[in-house]
């Protein structure tokens, strides 16, 4: 894949391993969305997914692996809107404010209950660093490893092609898109607690996890 002229302007100012990643990450881009969007879209996303992790990261080693990652996701998410993809799937979105703790847990366990017959993603309205330790630790204890995880922030796209968005605490700062169907689960925030009182609200978001996923009548795979 050739990368457009203006990105590569845009991407000047980086590490040369960056931009070689970045360029390796349009390219992966490119092949996966082949057919469905152009390299301008592409590379659009790439940069902006990009600089949503540059402003506020302290270690920049996986930048552009982070930035794939999200633009993946937010192409997933764009095809679904526009009509372009759509495997029946249901898609819930988990929203809190750090994308941190909660939404985090909770995605990880939709994810391994789900399995491949429904969607899930994250997001939060100010994204912290990185995924509470704390929370890594009680979701290990239930077989489920979150530690790859990263926080990030919710989009229009994720946002638009959700069937359901679940908030936990982020109060006005979540988005409101007419039509959704959205529900708020009143958690504590698990953020500077200890692991024996991040495991209640571990435990409560498993619990209603399992509710929402009979609602939605998908299959547990464990």
């Amino acid at each position: 894949m050739t990368v457009h002229p203006a990105q590569e302007r845009s991407w000047e100012g980086l590490h040369l391993d960056d931009r070689l990643a970045l360029k390796q990450a349009a390219a992966h881009l490119a092949q996966e969305f082949s057919g469905v969007y152009g390299t301008e879209t592409i590379e659009r996303f790439l940069d902006s997914s990009f600089d949503q992790f540059a402003g506020r990261a302290t270690v920049t080693k996986f930048l552009p692996l982070l930035a794939e990652r999200f633009a993946r996701q937010r192409l997933h998410a764009l095809a679904r809107v526009e009509g372009l993809h759509d495997d029946g799937k249901p898609v819930v979105l988990f929203l809190c404010t750090h994308n941190a703790g909660r939404s985090q847990m909770a995605l990880g366990f939709f994810q391994a209950l789900a399995g491949d017959n429904a969607v899930a993603w994250s997001g939060g309205s100010e994204p912290g660093l990185e995924v509470n330790p704390v929370a890594v630790q009680a979701m290990a204890e239930r077989g489920i490893d979150i530690a790859h995880e990263f926080p990030k922030p919710w989009t229009d796209e994720t946002v638009r092609a959700a069937d359901v968005v679940i908030t936990m605490g982020c109060g006005d700062a979540c988005p409101i898109f007419p039509g959704k169907r959205y529900e708020n689960w009143e958690l504590p925030d698990p953020a500077g607690q200890g692991l024996d009182a991040v495991r209640p609200i571990r435990d409560d978001i498993e619990e209603r996890v399992h509710r929402l996923l009979a609602d939605l009548n998908v299959p547990v795979t464990r």
